[in-house]
């Protein structure tokens, strides 16, 4: 009687332990499911936070679907360095616009001028030879063209017009300034004024900006025909003295409009996602990091900035 109660406390005990032992694989299972699903989601969610950011607002900085935009920056002048879809929306606006948004003219329903850079194919052959990363990416994405047909003054008011709204909105927005202001010279919308620009929906601070954008222009203020052939720097200084430019919406000038090799916008969200993703397996990336990485880019910077922006569409 007593072996037999033995033997029934066993298998009672085993049935225990096998039963402790299933629900503790299940649990196991149901956390490592968990935590798949939770790592996936936040795949998704970065991913789909560098797939869109925009310039002038900028690059895809960004930044999320149209709505994402970058962080505001406030400047001690009182400007905020604009939003950005990135690549914000960047890649696509890349192809062909100013990289902030698509430019004016594929909104009036024509083809944008565009122009490859001359040292495009230079600057890949020689970031293929020295990048192992970028190496794979470049001959993925093959060639891009960076310029647009906009003048500076419509790249500039575009990317004041852009800040702190999604794609969409500023897009919509802008028509109605064209609308308003067909020529989109700054002594027409010096003439306009606050009030009539303001009806197209412009913020009252949209509005002074535009306008002491356009007034640096008339007054002669900027050395506009001289960019060409000024350092980097000197024109980024002369951008961020006019409200509502900042250092990032200056950067994305000198990528977009004048279609310099070597600008590197350590400011752009996408830019700093992408050096994580590609260098770093996903881990946080300080500037300092980033600012080595792109070390080896020299003197191709905005190149590899470009490719780098590409990397984060999907696949």
């Amino acid at each position: 009687m007593a072996t037999a109660t033995k033997t029934q406390a066993r298998r009672s005990a085993s049935q225990t332990g096998a039963a402790g032992e299933a629900k503790r694989r299940a649990v196991r299972s149901g956390a490592l499911k968990a935590q798949q699903e939770g790592d996936g989601a936040k795949k998704v969610g970065a991913k789909a936070q560098a797939e869109h950011r925009v310039l002038n607002g900028a690059a895809k900085a960004h930044a999320g679907a149209d709505g994402a935009t970058k962080p505001a920056r406030a400047k001690g002048n009182g400007a905020i360095d604009g939003a950005v879809p990135m690549m914000s929306t960047l890649p696509e606006a890349a192809v062909s616009g100013d990289g902030m948004h698509p430019p004016s003219a594929a909104a009036r329903g024509s083809e944008p001028e565009v122009v490859r850079p001359d040292y495009w194919d230079k600057a890949c052959a020689d970031l293929v030879k020295r990048d192992r990363i970028l190496k794979k990416l470049i001959p993925k994405f093959g060639p891009v063209h960076l310029m647009s047909s906009d003048d500076p003054f419509v790249t500039l008011a575009r990317s004041v017009v852009g800040q702190q709204i999604s794609t969409a909105a500023a897009q919509a927005l802008w028509q109605r300034v064209e609308a308003a202001c067909p020529k989109l010279v700054p002594q027409q919308f010096l003439k306009l004024g606050h009030e009539k620009l303001a009806a197209c929906g412009l913020s009252k601070r949209k509005t002074e900006y535009i306008l002491d954008l356009a007034q640096h222009f008339v007054s002669g203020a900027l050395h506009v025909g001289k960019w060409t052939t000024m350092d980097d720097e000197d024109v980024i200084a002369e951008l961020t003295a006019i409200r509502g430019i900042g250092r990032w919406t200056a950067e994305m000038f000198l990528i977009f409009n004048l279609a310099r090799p070597n600008v590197l916008p350590l400011d752009d969200l996408g830019l700093i996602q992408a050096i994580s993703v590609n260098y770093f397996s996903g881990e946080p990336v300080t500037r300092s990091e980033a600012r080595e990485v792109a070390a080896n880019w020299e003197p191709w910077r905005t190149v590899a900035t470009w490719y780098m922006w590409r990397s984060l569409e999907p696949s």
